[in-house]
């Protein structure tokens, strides 16, 4: 080899090598923003504490942990906790005599014995306590579920953390927002389909190639964007993975920083009611930024 190619060999890895080093501000910038995302998620109702998501009905639905329960608990409940009753009007939950249930959050205070509850539709669900279980409505396409939450869940207590792809800031790509139908279709993991505000849709490139995402939003606002790629059952999440963006700017820019890609609740427990990406963000290329799958697939 003579010393002309040696030195072009060199040049080239110098090159190689230039091209290839991250800012390590930003490195460090997404290791923070990943630090408070473990920190959120693992607060004691978290997602990492859900314990049980129960179908609700007209009339009376009673709540326990023993067989034979509409909503039947974890071991750790009362056997009969009390009833849920839904009306025209009104879901009202009765304690079972000598149990002490409470309002969240307010357990120095007297029981509860009969109390009003409002579902998370209403913006402040009303969440209950017994023990170290916590539950409330909620309410995906007008039927109702009983979300059962627990402090002292298996999963929150063995968490040890999600694997992630390097922080690469290849993924760190700007979008363009276009014109869209100012609303996108989002299906769930229950088989429901609804409608929510999009403010647009939002088009990129990676390696020379254009692709499409419909996040949800208001215009002028932050977005929400569900997706999909070729990773999904590959290392990451087969349901796709949740983005969140910044509001466009005057000019329609958007970044979009899929090293800040996250695994949807579902991930984590089969309780979770997910949204699943529509049909048109669903990308043919591999993602190889963000959350890894964590756990076993539900």
């Amino acid at each position: 080899m003579t010393r002309l190619q040696v030195a072009l060999i060199l040049v080239l890895l110098f090159l190689a090598a230039c091209v290839s080093e991250i800012d390590p501000a930003y490195i460090s910038e997404i290791d923070h923003w990943h630090a408070g995302r473990i920190d959120r998620l693992t607060t004691a109702d978290g997602w990492l504490t859900l314990a049980g998501l129960h179908p609700l009905h007209e009339g009376v639905n009673t709540v326990g942990s023993v067989a034979g329960m509409s909503a039947q608990l974890v071991d750790k409940a009362p056997a009969k906790v009390g009833a849920i009753t839904i009306g025209d009007e009104q879901i009202l939950f009765t304690a079972h005599p000598g149990i002490q249930v409470f309002l969240a959050g307010g357990e120095n205070q007297e029981p509860v014995i009969r109390l009003p509850l409002l579902p998370d539709t209403s913006g402040d669900p009303t969440v209950l306590a017994v023990g170290s279980l916590s539950f409330y409505i909620i309410e995906r396409d007008g039927l109702l579920f009983l979300r059962v939450k627990d402090r002292e869940s298996d999963v929150l207590k063995h968490f040890a953390g999600i694997d992630r792809y390097p922080v690469d800031d290849l993924w760190r790509i700007t979008a363009q927002l276009e014109e869209g139908s100012g609303t996108t279709a989002v299906p769930n993991v229950l088989g429901q389909v609804a409608q929510a505000p999009s403010p647009g849709i939002l088009v990129f490139k990676v390696k020379g190639k254009e692709y499409r995402l419909t996040p949800q939003g208001q215009p002028g606002q932050g977005m929400f964007i569900v997706f999909g790629d070729a990773t999904n059952g590959q290392g990451t999440y087969p349901g796709g993975r949740f983005l969140s963006a910044e509001a466009p700017g005057e000019d329609g820019l958007v970044v979009l920083d899929f090293n800040k890609s996250t695994n949807p609740p579902c991930v984590f427990t089969p309780f979770a009611t997910c949204p699943l990406p529509a049909v048109e963000s669903i990308l043919d290329v591999a993602i190889e930024a963000g959350e890894k799958m964590w756990g076993e697939p539900h």
